[in-house]
């Protein structure tokens, strides 16, 4: 084959390849035209889906429906109910949007709500509580009472007996319903069997609105536990816990000694820390109120034969915390078992005037003890 043929074959070669590359770029580039186009439809889609879903389902349509959000909604149940009520177009979009603005604090109760509200104006309403109905009675369970305590409140207060009341806060179906409630703080935790009340130490002390006669214990209980999930939710108490290493029922746990411990005059970030010291390096908690819990009995003193009951609550005997709570702590013990001051303190004494002592040394402990306590007292 001559020179010039040659030539002539591999310029021919080289425009074939030359259109080959020509022809997949233009694949290429219409193939990415395609996806740009299908990304931007998809997005755009999403966008006026998105914006439409956010929007009032009829602005011009103002007459209210009544609207009823059970005890225990979570914000995904709350959505399906008002899409289902024609108030919010998907209920979906309904959990995102309070979800992305942190919205919670949800109310049971019936509300009159429009097709014509926005988002917000319908979330103010929900978090506002049963505001169409007349509050019947209220009920103030006061800090550090225990589930037999409200037992006794709830009895003369509206009728329901003490042993209905523990009976029902103690019946394993419905726990097991409440875990499916109330998630976030109703766990398998509560169902160890050392666990004397499931409950206890979950009903948030408060004052509490009833907008029926005679609500059943279940609504009792549940009203109790909405308020118990709303105090957890908050930011900074969430946010706490997270960056801790307490489980939910280890915080209600350690709120609980430590509402237990606490006077008027004591300063509970203080208790917090020695009780945290404690656990740091191995030592027994030592705290009266968890003897007294173990023998169910509510004294002023804790005798040093008190302290041989066998029971999992008793922290002179075992190390760690007790299985449970021993008491309804209020919002500031939690805080304080949440950010316990930093001290060097591994014991304290309850003086007889409810000024507490904190020392570093068992020596200075045991010189206060003896200066301020009875021998027939234990501290």
């Amino acid at each position: 084959m001559s020179e010039k043929n040659n030539k002539d074959l591999i310029q021919e070669k080289l425009k074939e390849k030359h259109f080959e590359a020509k022809i997949v770029r233009r694949i290429v580039f219409t193939v990415f035209v395609i996806l740009m186009l299908a990304i931007t439809a998809v997005i755009g889609g999403g966008y006026f889906y998105i914006k439409n879903a956010l929007q009032p389902v009829d602005e011009k349509n103002t007459d209210s429906k009544m609207v009823e959000i059970p005890i225990g909604s979570s914000p995904t149940a709350i959505g399906r109910i008002l899409e289902e009520n024609g108030i919010v177009h998907h209920g979906k979009i309904f959990r995102y949007y309070t979800k992305f603005k942190n919205e919670s604090g949800f109310q049971a109760g019936e509300y009159a709500l429009s097709p014509s509200m926005k988002l917000d104006e319908i979330i103010g309403h929900l978090k506002q509580g049963r505001v169409e109905q007349e509050v019947v009675f209220q009920i103030t369970i006061p800090e550090g009472r225990q589930l037999e305590q409200i037992a006794e409140i709830l009895e003369k207060r509206i009728g329901i007996s003490e042993d209905e009341f523990i009976a029902t806060a103690n019946d394993k179906k419905y726990l097991e319903s409440l875990m499916g409630k109330f998630p976030k703080i109703i766990t398998e935790d509560l169902l160890d069997e050392e666990i004397r009340y499931p409950l206890e130490g979950y009903l948030f002390p408060a004052t509490y609105p009833f907008y029926v006669e005679n609500p059943t214990a279940e609504e009792v209980i549940e009203t109790m536990l909405q308020k118990t999930q709303e105090v957890l939710e908050e930011e900074k108490i969430r946010v706490a816990l997270a960056e801790s290493e307490l489980s939910t029922h280890e915080l209600l746990t350690m709120a609980s000694l430590i509402e237990a411990e606490a006077t008027s005059q004591t300063d509970r970030e203080m208790i917090s820390s020695v009780f945290f010291n404690r656990l740091d390096v191995g030592m027994p908690l030592q705290t009266d109120p968890t003897v007294l819990y173990a023998l169910g009995e509510h004294k002023d003193r804790t005798l040093y034969e008190d302290l041989e009951v066998d029971s999992p609550y008793n922290t002179y005997k075992n190390q760690g915390l007790p299985p449970g709570p021993i008491a309804n702590a209020g919002y500031s013990s939690i805080q304080a078992a949440l950010k316990p001051a930093d001290t060097d303190f591994y014991y304290f004494l309850a003086t007889p005037d409810g000024t507490v002592i904190f020392n570093e040394t068992l020596d200075q402990h045991n010189i206060d003890k003896n200066e301020h306590i009875s021998d027939q007292d234990n501290s």
